[in-house]
């Protein structure tokens, strides 16, 4: 026998025991499979330490078993070691899974020898704890996780889903049950696959793909769950929530990647050591929090319409646990369905399945692909326990060796791409009214569509600075959307699970119609991110097999669209007037339907409409263009169709719904950089003041709503001002006009010019601005201390003014327990307040 082999095992168990004192193995489930493994090293080690002095005649096999369990060790020992934060559970599971396996095969080998030679050797170790020991190794890998990961990738593969029991294992056994350690999970395997890619691991590449687009189904899955979630039987929109906690934000703020996230969150995250944002995986550029006030301001106005707390994200990051377990658990084959095609549960279609894999690779993945992962012998192939299911292979038949791929290096840098682009905000919202359409303004009639928030709650609260916080939250509102995924998130609910009916033109209620669905637009990235664009494809073309809703039929759709647009060319004014209010309707729910509406050319027809001396005729057209630019494409035809200089004709003359869809319509087009341009240069502000002062409540909140968002350029600042805003924005901030918060947030913007701050002393904006940041709501406070700010340090005389009207003492309570923002105004201008002080007292 080779002693030194021998030896080399021993020391090296050794070394694996002494592991159980490192930090690394501090977290699951690296602690439990080193566990798991020294146990039955231990027992080995008992009795190699025993056959180092007795005299054992050499044996071959012996000898080479005793080389192959060492090889192992050490593989394993460096693997565990490695174990750092942003390593992925997955992907380390099937590599120790896989050297498990190995070392089953030689320790019960060596166990067996052992056993063997018993009657030739005296040792204290007798056959029993022997056979101890070769049972400890044969049970190292039951049950093994590998397994239930291998079985799920196939379905992937195959472009169908996993079970919901399969799920709930790999969730169960790896931690993998609240959305920060999914999206964790996410970021560590792109870092595999960059790493894979690198050391171009041939094949490996789409063996990581099948990973990540499994870890997709059951993020996926998590956020479905949660977009159910109601406060007080209200839902939340999507877009108000945390990608982190999927809770909903009360300080959201933009990281270096440009997405938003609730602060305590992503703070544990930075905190964390962690560099790359959770949701586009991008190393981040920085790790400065910029203060969104933006969605700070819609969700607080979303919360003062339904009467809803905030709640206190610092109290609820500590218990917050959004589990995917739960939804799996109690509705198993409901949510993602089943392999069976359970007909009780959603289960997602192939095509989807395909995208999400093909997202990863760049190449259509099917049942037919060369590009397999191979069926070989290695303990990681898929097809080890494949029971008779189809293997995953690579090309050429070439084996992918997971134990090839380091997980972690002290070396490794990020390879993610800063992918960042001027609009590529994923989380920035703007209210591009998927609120103002009708359904949303019919939430009183249709309450189904409880995503209700108005039109006017795009109105946020801005500094309305030039400087970095202001670019990433206000100008990025009207930075490029995409035209992939960006539909507003309403359509989600109201028409992925459910086939969108063509409806029949329908009389006009006698109450007027609420435009849009629930005001809200997300202001999507073009990147091709996998929590955006799977997660988008796979639920909005979600179906079940076979007894599921399928998607409808567009053909009947165009075929009809094509006869209306006939209709709107027709001299007839009554044929005329039924073919908007049809394609009003058309366009009211269905994303599919604003698409086909687009592409079949009526945009130009309706825009055309918009000059129609029939009143009816010009309020169904304006409506149908408001409808329709939901669609972020469509919002860039509208304009291109020359909507903004007839939609300023319809603020001007048409009838009062009309002119407040009109006005709707224009915020909506103005989340396009280059629409708040050309609106604000063809003369729209004027009309928007004239509606602002003189409209009904409804068109006066969505005239401020668009003279805010055109206020973000600074060129239309001095055009609000110049058409009297600011007279209407003070009398709006009266209490009583329920505006007040509008109000304050218009004239932030525009107390960063000259021309602002003089009207608004001139037109005694200062006492209720001193009396909003006393008795305002916190969104109030913020925007009323930040033009107070504006105000005071560039005119002594409106700072006398606001000393005067008693401002310190609300301005130190603000100070003390406002928002971040609200302190930070609050304490830089009591600190003006001081040194002017100071130095006329140096004068003195």
């Amino acid at each position: 026998m080779e002693i030194s082999f021998l030896k080399a095992l021993i020391n090296n168990i050794s070394e694996f025991s002494r592991l159980s004192s490192s930090n690394n193995i501090k977290s699951e489930p690296v602690q439990s499979y080193h566990q798991k493994i020294d146990e039955a090293l231990k027992l080995l080690r008992l009795i190699l330490d025993e056959i180092v002095d007795s005299e054992i005649s050499s044996d071959e096999r012996f000898n080479e078993a005793l080389k192959e369990l060492n090889a192992v060790v050490n593989e394993v020992r460096d693997l565990i070691e490695g174990w750092q934060q942003m390593t992925s559970k997955l992907y380390f599971v099937l590599q120790i899974e896989s050297l498990m396996a190995k070392m089953q095969k030689y320790g019960v080998e060596i166990c067996a020898l052992v056993n063997s030679l018993l009657p030739s050797i005296t040792l204290t170790s007798d056959s029993l704890s022997i056979q101890q020991c070769m049972q400890m190794f044969q049970l190292i890998v039951s049950e093994q996780t590998s397994d239930i990961i291998k079985e799920s990738m196939r379905y992937v593969q195959e472009n169908a889903v996993p079970s919901s029991e399969s799920l709930l294992k790999i969730a169960n056994s790896l931690s993998l049950i609240s959305n920060q350690e999914l999206l964790l999970e996410a970021a560590a395997l792109e870092k595999v696959k960059s790493k894979v890619e690198h050391d171009r691991i041939y094949g490996s590449e789409n063996y990581v793909d099948y990973l990540i687009a499994l870890v997709t189904l059951m993020h996926d899955s998590l956020t479905k769950t949660k977009r159910c979630h109601t406060i007080n039987g209200v839902s939340v929109p999507a877009d108000f929530c945390c990608p982190l906690s999927l809770e909903l934000m009360s300080d959201p703020v933009i990281v270096g990647s440009g997405q938003t996230y609730e602060r305590a969150y992503i703070r544990r995250w930075l905190d964390q050591g962690l560099t790359v944002c959770p949701k586009t995986r991008q190393t981040l550029s920085h790790t400065n929090l910029i203060p969104n006030y933006t969605v700070k301001a819609l969700v607080a106005n979303w919360c003062e319409l339904h009467n809803i707390k905030l709640p206190d994200p610092i109290k609820s990051v500590s218990s917050n646990q959004s589990q995917v377990l739960p939804h799996l658990d109690c509705n198993a084959g409901d949510t993602l369905g089943s392999q069976a095609g359970n007909a009780s549960g959603i289960s997602v279609s192939p095509e989807s399945i395909k995208y999400v894999v093909g997202s990863q690779s760049h190449r259509s993945v099917s049942s037919n692909v060369n590009h397999k992962l191979d069926k070989s012998t290695s303990p990681l192939h898929l097809n080890s326990f494949s029971k008779g299911r189809a293997p995953l292979d690579t090309p050429n038949g070439l084996e992918v060796d997971i134990g090839r791929v380091s997980l972690v290096s002290a070396k490794d840098v990020e390879t993610v791409s800063d992918g960042r682009s001027a609009g590529s905000d994923g989380q920035a919202l703007v209210s591009t009214r998927e609120d103002l359409s009708e359904a949303s303004r019919a939430d009183e009639q249709c309450q189904s569509h409880n995503q209700s928030t108005s039109i006017s709650s795009a109105i946020s609260s801005s500094d309305c600075q030039q400087g970095a916080g202001y670019t990433n939250e206000a100008s990025r509102l009207s930075g490029d959307l995409s035209n992939s995924s960006s539909d507003a998130s309403s359509e989600l609910t109201s028409e992925a699970l459910a086939p969108a009916p063509v409806p029949a033109p329908a009389p006009d209620p006698p109450s007027r119609e609420k435009e849009f669905s629930p005001r809200l637009a997300v202001a999507r990235s073009r990147s091709h991110n996998i929590w955006r664009r799977p997660s988008a494809i796979l639920f909005s073309r979600m179906t079940s097999s076979p007894a599921s809703v399928s998607r409808p039929d567009l053909s009947g759709v165009e075929t009809q669209v094509q006869k209306l647009i006939e209709d709107l060319q027709s001299g007839s004014g009554d044929l005329q007037r039924d073919a908007a209010a049809e394609l009003r309707l058309l366009a009211k729910h269905s994303m599919d339907n604003r698409i086909v509406i687009a592409n079949c050319g009526a945009i130009g027809h309706l825009v055309h409409l918009l000059h129609s001396a029939d009143l009816k005729t010009q309020e169904n057209a304006v409506t149908a263009l408001l409808n329709l630019s939901i669609n972020d494409n469509n919002k860039i035809s509208i304009a291109n169709a020359g909507a903004i200089d007839p939609l300023i004709h319809v603020l001007k003359t048409g009838n009062a719904e009309a002119k407040e869809n009109s006005a709707a319509t224009l915020f909506s087009l103005s989340v396009i950089e280059e629409n708040k341009v050309k609106i604000g240069r063809s003369g729209a502000i004027r009309p928007l003041v004239e509606l602002l002062g003189n409209g009904t409540p409804r068109g006066k909140k969505d005239a401020a709503t668009a003279l805010f968002n055109l206020s973000i350029f600074h060129e239309n600042k001095v055009r609000i001002v110049q058409a009297g805003a600011v007279k209407c924005l003070v009398e709006l901030m009266d209490p009583a006009a329920g505006m007040a918060d509008k109000a304050v947030a218009v004239l932030s913007n525009i107390s960063t010019i000259p021309e602002g701050r003089n009207a608004i002393g001139q037109e005694g904006g200062i006492p209720v601005l001193v009396e909003v940041v006393e008795l305002g709501s916190s969104r109030g406070k913020e925007n009323a201390a930040a033009a107070l700010l504006q105000l005071c340090t560039n005119n002594v005389k409106f700072c006398n003014m606001a000393l005067q009207e008693g401002v310190v003492p609300p301005l130190v309570a603000l100070s003390q327990s406002g928002t971040p923002r609200a302190k930070e105004k609050a304490q830089a201008l009591l600190s003006y307040f001081r040194s002017q002080r100071h130095g006329n007292a140096r004068r003195a």
